[in-house]
């Protein structure tokens, strides 16, 4: 992985690494050792992280930027498995014991994320049972936001999808906004579990209901009839 140095957290990355869910879920005393095994990198846009199938050496959570995690079909065709963002941790799945990461992680743009030596994790759970037990909330949350997840992706439309996602994005009890998306299309395709040229097509469908797209800027008219979906 091509990484720039360990590099100080500013206040936000602390309080978003602070927050995560499996430091910020326990007490004080789990959470300082938590901090103290973590490692603070950049990361250049495009890089790769890991391959799917390395040796799993390191846990991830995102301060700032994107990352993808992907797998790769035997003809080489990429399908995105997941897009973290923010307080976003990903390889929670190998702090129990497996060895081999299982899929690919790539810097959806230069981002700087806080890394942590799986093996380290492995021991302070063996030596402190707050820590495990924090770390087993953790993956509970985790497994059931993964659920909700495919449940969705099986019960709304391309275009409910998008349309739910602006929703997200705009101001409590507005009306109309206008959003200036974080990343590439492409990547918020990824997110929506959407290939690109599906995710075009749902913007065209929601046309009728206020949407306008012009590069990355997103013109949401009628709130409400996107929640009517």
């Amino acid at each position: 992985m091509d990484v720039n140095g360990m590099v100080k957290l500013n206040s936000k990355e602390k309080t978003i690494l602070l927050n995560a869910p499996f430091i910020g879920a326990g007490d004080d005393i789990s959470a300082a050792k938590l901090m103290e095994a973590s490692t603070i990198v950049t990361v250049p846009a495009r890089s790769v992280l890991f391959r799917a199938d390395d040796h799993a050496e390191h846990l991830y959570c995102v301060l700032n930027g994107y990352v993808r995690l992907y797998r790769l079909s035997k003809d080489g065709r990429e399908a995105d498995v997941r897009i973290c963002g923010p307080g976003d941790s990903f390889n929670e799945c190998l702090i129990f014991g497996a060895d081999r990461y299982h899929y690919h992680a790539q810097a959806a743009e230069s981002c700087t994320v806080s890394r942590f030596d799986l093996q380290h994790l492995r021991t302070m759970v063996e030596d402190d049972p707050k820590i495990a037990r924090t770390l087993m909330q953790w993956l509970s949350r985790s497994l059931l936001t993964t659920m909700d997840c495919v449940a969705n992706d099986r019960l709304q439309t391309a275009p409910q999808r998008v349309a739910n996602y602006l929703v997200t994005q705009g101001p409590r009890d507005a009306t109309s906004f206008s959003l200036r998306l974080p990343f590439q299309k492409s990547v918020l395709a990824g997110k929506l579990g959407l290939a690109p040229e599906a995710l075009s097509r749902a913007f065209s469908s929601l046309r009728d209901a206020g949407v306008i797209v012009r590069g990355r800027i997103i013109q949401v008219s009628d709130i409400a009839a996107l929640k009517q979906l």
